[in-house]
Parts: C-alpha cells; sequence; structure tokens
C-alpha cells in the first residue's frame, strides 16, 4: 500500500520509501521487507486517513531535521506517536471488538492532537474525531469525544471554539477543536 493509499491490483502496493508492502490474509497487518507491521484500521475515511499520514510524515520529516541540525528529536516523537495511535497502528488492536467505550479514549486522544496539529490554526470537528476513531459508528463516540476534548482544555493542550471563539464548558450545540494560540 502506497502512502497515498493505493493498492495494487493484487492488494500490495509500496510504502512510502518506495518498498513492497504485502498485505497478511487477515488484513491486520503488512510485510515490508521481511518485517511485519499493523496496517492502519480499514475503518479510518480515506481522507481522514490521508491527512493523518500526512501529519506522520511531517513529524518524521522534522525529527530528521533535529538530527541533521544537531538537535534532541525527542520532543518531536509525541506527534509520531499519535498520528501511528489515530491510525490505529499503535495501541489498541482496532480488529480487536471494544468491551468498553473506554477502550477507544488513548485513540481519541491521538486523533484530537494530531488532527489539531494538522489543521491548525484551522480547527477540527469532533466529527472528525470519532470518523477516525470508528468508522461509520461514529456517531455513538460523539459523548465521549466531548469529554476527551474537555479534559484536554483541561489540560491547555486544546481550545474548544463555537463560532470562532473560545468557550468554557459545558458546550451546547456544534464546537471545534483547535490548539491554543
Amino acid at each position: 500500500m502506497s502512502e497515498d493509499g493505493v493498492v495494487d491490483d493484487d492488494g500490495a502496493g509500496d510504502d512510502a520509501a518506495g518498498r513492497r508492502a504485502t498485505p497478511t490474509p487477515d488484513g491486520h497487518h503488512v510485510v515490508i521487507d521481511g518485517r511485519r507491521w499493523r496496517a492502519t484500521d480499514p475503518h479510518v475515511p480515506d481522507d481522514l486517513a490521508a491527512e493523518l499520514r500526512r501529519a506522520l510524515m511531517s513529524a518524521r520529516r522534522d525529527i530528521g531535521a533535529a538530527r541533521r541540525a544537531g538537535q534532541d528529536p525527542t520532543p518531536i516523537r509525541p506527534r509520531v506517536q499519535a498520528a501511528k495511535v489515530a491510525l490505529g497502528e499503535r495501541g489498541r488492536e482496532w480488529w480487536v471488538p471494544v468491551a468498553d467505550d473506554g477502550e477507544h479514549v488513548p485513540r481519541i486522544e491521538a486523533a484530537i492532537r494530531t488532527l489539531a496539529d494538522a489543521r491548525a490554526p484551522r480547527t477540527t470537528c469532533p466529527s472528525d474525531v470519532a470518523r477516525v476513531v470508528d468508522g461509520e459508528r461514529w456517531r455513538s463516540l460523539m459523548p465521549l469525544v466531548r469529554e476527551v476534548a474537555e479534559r484536554l482544555v483541561c489540560d491547555g493542550e486544546i481550545v474548544v471554539t463555537q463560532k470562532g471563539e473560545p468557550v468554557d464548558t459545558p458546550w451546547r450545540g456544534p464546537i471545534r477543536i483547535g490548539r491554543p494560540t
């Protein structure tokens, strides 16, 4: 599978480095140069998966730039981790049924962080976060996404706005999620 999600007729494709990526029969992993890697959750809508992959590649480029400049890349690594978790490539296995909605929290947090970073200074609709985490069953996650967003607001990581203005909890009606300016 290529970085932009293009797959050949045989189900294989190329990764970002041009190496051959072959999916396993169950579709849970891809094999690249003999190594098995967890596949991206296929329930993530294509447009959002592409956006998350761009954020991942941007973070990886920033790590490389920091190394070349002789700087410590450690502060950048959480961006890579968040993008990988949001894509389903790390954290809870996306193919295992969820026993409790709380199991979605780490992936919701990762999706909020990654989309907020990738779209800054623009904002993100909470429904995009829910779609990343649970595909077509996103509506049932909306209360949990709002709950996680509230906690991240309290931690100072994000800001929630309505009509372009920051708002305090409790929120009513449509909201947007972004990074503090």
